[in-house]
């Protein structure tokens, strides 16, 4: 049984999409492995923020169906360069108890490891579905607070806590909150805003795709954030055109009787900026912002199974990830997403044999990084499976075969010379480095 104190995953139970067949040997194996990451590695590797991705690495390989033997490479291949927490201050840990002083610590990853065993404590006494409503979903001040962290830094919290939600990993859920906890908040003015003024609009919400369209044909807002900008979210959209940006985002809403629907719409709307922002003559290379996005829509719709989360706060988190989804792709420039490409892609590599996404899988599991590729493709399977009911709804851009298409292009393009990624699709200068494709794949 997993506690907050051991992981223990089942062979049973793969997470939200997984492939058939997984093993007791690489479950054994995957909790092992983040046993040890839990025992001895911060959530950062370095002084600058940089993130330790070894959950979601080891978690996307074993649903993906890597053996034992595989996922010890790829934690070799990662932990090395890893850095071990803080030493534990029980006084902080004690002092985190007190509401006031709860906040005083926030935002400074030296406390990452105190922040864990609080809220390791706190699960043990009440279950982490009540310390999730407490800390991070009540609506108050210091869960509000929360919640924006979960969201910042190209979500990397919401996904980390997202794997602990989905694999019912107590231990990891508290590594999950306590690297919110750790983060900076510089977002949540704009969410409260975005909230306030959907609620006194009296106009019909817009699907997500046409919003983006808006977005890209407005030129202050799409030009907001620069290449030079370290964040091209907080330095750009939202410090030189949030109230352009406030006036899209508001325009989205949610309800408890529209949230399947309204998680696909993400899901695929998503995958249609992030896979379509290519940048034609040169190779096929996803944004490295855009990834995160695609990459996190699979927990809402783990999200949505839980019953210990109400409708009105499912609502809520869908419709923060989606104004969040939105401003991110004014980030980058608006880069347009080249639909024809997607849908004329030819792969590189055919399956002699069975499905694509079986191959696509067997590749993505062979790839040397540190899991961005397998969460990719794992995210865009999933997207394929839950927004097949809508593909007659105009609001859903990427239909039928495009969703392979996008695996192949993901795997394709890891597999590819240069950087895995590029960062700021819609910004000239950051193809600058890669090169042309082959006519013959254009």
């Amino acid at each position: 049984m997993a506690t907050t104190s051991k992981i223990h995953l089942l062979s049973s139970d793969g997470g939200e999409f997984h492939v058939p067949g997984l093993t007791v040997e690489s479950a054994v194996k995957a909790s092992e492995i983040l046993q040890e990451n839990h025992e001895i590695h911060h959530i950062f590797f370095n002084q600058k923020g940089f993130h330790n991705h070894i959950v979601h690495h080891i978690l996307t390989a074993f649903a993906l169906g890597a053996s034992p033997e595989s996922l010890q490479i790829h934690y070799d291949n990662n932990k090395n360069y890893q850095r071990p927490p803080e030493p534990l201050d029980p006084g902080v840990v004690k002092e985190l108890h007190d509401p006031t002083l709860y906040m005083k610590y926030l935002g400074n990853e030296r406390y990452y490891r105190d922040y864990v065993s609080f809220f390791k404590g706190e699960i043990d006494k009440k279950g982490y579905e009540e310390v999730i409503n407490e800390y991070v979903l009540k609506g108050d001040e210091r869960a509000d607070d929360m919640l924006a962290r979960m969201f910042s830094s190209i979500a990397h919290p919401i996904i980390h806590f997202g794997f602990g939600v989905e694999f019912k990993q107590p231990a990891i859920i508290a590594e999950g909150l306590a690297e919110a906890a750790v983060h900076k908040n510089y977002i949540l003015e704009y969410f409260h805003r975005a909230e306030s003024q959907a609620k006194s609009s009296k106009s019909t919400t817009k699907s997500i795709v046409s919003l983006l369209d808006e977005i890209r044909a407005n030129k202050r807002l799409s030009s907001a954030g620069r290449f030079t900008d370290w964040n091209t979210l907080r330095d750009g959209v939202l410090a030189r055109a949030q109230n352009d940006m406030l006036d899209y985002a508001s325009q989205w809403t949610a309800s408890p009787d529209t949230l399947e629907e309204r998680t696909a719409e993400m899901t695929n709307a998503v995958a249609y900026y992030g896979g379509g922002a290519q940048h034609p003559p040169k190779q096929i290379k996803f944004d490295f912002n855009f990834i995160h996005y695609i990459n996190a829509s699979i927990f809402f719709t783990s999200f949505l199974k839980q019953p210990w989360i109400s409708p009105e706060n499912k609502v809520r988190l869908l419709e923060w990830k989606v104004r969040l989804d939105l401003a991110v792709y004014a980030a980058q420039g608006s880069p347009e997403p080249l639909l024809d490409l997607i849908s004329r892609y030819k792969p590189k590599k055919q399956p002699s044999s069975g499905d694509q996404w079986t191959a696509i899988f067997q590749r993505a599991n062979e790839v040397e990084d540190d899991g961005h590729a397998n969460k990719l493709v794992r995210a865009l399977a999933h997207g394929e499976m839950i927004c097949k009911p809508y593909e007659e709804n105009e609001k859903f851009r990427i239909t039928g075969k495009m969703w392979q298409q996008l695996g192949n292009m993901a795997i394709d393009s890891v597999e590819d010379t240069g950087n895995h990624w590029v960062r700021g699709a819609g910004f000239d200068e950051a193809w600058e480095k890669f090169d042309d494709r082959p006519a013959a794949h254009l």
